[in-house]
């Protein structure tokens, strides 16, 4: 049970932490993971929110975390980029959906980014898929449900 509190906490983070970061450093190395180009459909690959400020910090907050709680800071780095490429490979397909980085896609915004590094996690960890799906679906749930509350305290740009 403390496992999953664990990682969920790590899938939050590595949310989090780049929210975090944007709020505290503006616009300092706040460069585009794309690089602001454009895919063959004319749209962003990725789009401007996704910055590797926001890589860097959630993949760090992601190992320090990890360090701490003892599963290791190599396991938490690799957690921690897993779910941000994972939140990178949702942008780029709403971006050929023509989807506007803020708009809402239940599911797409949140399965993505907690799947890849909870298959990590299975794998490196030992897990159950129960333990897997468990923490997948929380964070999905959570994630749905505390977005408008975060965007009405300012923290979010978008209410989801």
């Amino acid at each position: 049970m403390l496992i999953s509190l664990e990682l969920f906490v790590m899938l939050v983070l590595a949310n989090g932490a780049p929210v975090v970061a944007a709020l505290m450093l503006g616009e300092r190395w706040s460069a585009a993971v794309d690089g602001g180009r454009q895919w063959r459909d004319g749209r962003p690959v990725l789009g401007k929110s996704k910055t590797w400020r926001g890589v860097v910090s959630g993949v760090l907050a992601c190992g320090l975390f990890s360090l701490i709680t003892g599963q290791g800071f190599l396991f938490g780095l690799l957690f921690g980029l897993l779910g941000l490429v994972g939140d990178m490979v949702s942008s780029f397909i709403k971006r050929r959906a023509g989807l506007a980085s803020s708009a809402r896609a239940i599911g797409l915004d949140q399965i993505p980014e907690a799947l890849l590094p909870m298959v990590m996690a299975w794998y490196w960890l030992e897990l159950s898929w129960f333990v897997v799906a468990g923490v997948v679906v929380l964070f999905t749930v959570s994630n749905i449900l505390l977005s408008p509350v975060l965007y009405r305290l300012g923290i979010r740009h978008q209410p989801h």
